[in-house]
């Protein structure tokens, strides 16, 4: 191996992780537990980020157990698989979302998803550098937990927000995945948002709650230790279950009610401090 084949490879932290990130264009959407609302900001998410006049790709990485679809009412001909395995383009298989981004679904029950080879692999790493440069900012609906693959498709992102809500087993779950996160992948920053928010405030506090356990328990670490950042609250709003129900998007379906006004100020954030910096740099 010669000393630019070395330095061209991305570097491999202490927990064996390889990050593959595309700076400031790829944001991963996860959550330690299921049942959270991740793939329900994934979508709102994508739509308030098209009204801000950029270009949205959401790409459906919860391999086997994918959702985005129902979440869209979308029913897809061609999904990831299909591009995978040659039977169709990446063209073909992405379609237009109703609330004006893209989205690149995936196959749901595919066992073949459900860990990760050396094939999904390297199919993962040419998809996403193929779609990086043809959108604004690319967001990865992941599955939940701490699986190979819900990991490997995190070390994809240049940024990793993190869904959790007040209970008591979310926050235990994403408690465990900042931790592995920070300790496998070297993770300096996380940004964190708290879904069903009982009280303007509740995920603030929880996100210094959250902080102190990880300055006490994981340590500063090589890199400096893992930072939280609070990206905002969406609060408890029955609009949100109404929305679900429908198979709608709470920004298209009650575009006005507290918790898509909150999404929409979480978008305004990710502009601010995430897209805007990278672009500049």
């Amino acid at each position: 191996m010669t000393a630019t084949d070395s330095a061209s490879r991305p570097a491999t932290p202490p927990g064996g992780v390889v990050l593959h990130p595309a700076k400031g264009k790829v944001i991963a959407i996860t959550s330690g537990k299921g049942g959270v609302g991740k793939t329900f900001l994934s979508a709102n998410l994508a739509a308030a980020l098209t009204r801000r006049g950029l270009r949205v790709l959401v790409l459906d990485a919860d391999l086997g157990l994918a959702n985005l679809d129902v979440v869209l009412n979308l029913y897809p001909k061609l999904t990831l698989h299909d591009v995978f395995t040659g039977k169709c383009t990446l063209e073909e298989a992405i379609v237009a979302a109703p609330g004006g981004f893209s989205v690149l679904l995936a196959g749901s029950g595919m066992v073949e998803y459900s860990r990760l080879t050396p094939e999904v692999r390297e199919d993962f790493l040419r998809l996403i550098g193929e779609v990086v440069p043809r959108y604004d900012v690319v967001l990865l609906d992941t599955g939940a937990g701490i699986s190979d693959v819900v990991l490997f498709a995190l070390s994809l992102a240049s940024e990793v927000l993190l869904v959790a809500t007040p209970e008591p087993t979310s926050l235990t779950d994403a408690y465990a995945t900042i931790k592995v996160l920070a300790t496998q992948q070297q993770r300096q920053l996380i940004r964190l948002v708290v879904n069903q928010a009982a009280r303007p405030g509740d995920g603030r506090a929880i996100t210094q709650q959250l902080q102190t356990v990880l300055n006490r328990f994981v340590g500063a670490g090589p890199g400096g230790g893992v930072r939280l950042v609070h990206m905002g609250d969406i609060p408890v709003d029955p609009a949100v279950k109404e929305a679900v129900m429908r198979r709608q998007l709470l920004l298209v379906h009650t575009p006005g009610c507290p918790a898509a006004l909150a999404v929409g100020q979480i978008a305004g954030r990710l502009v601010d401090t995430v897209l805007r910096a990278h672009a500049a740099s």
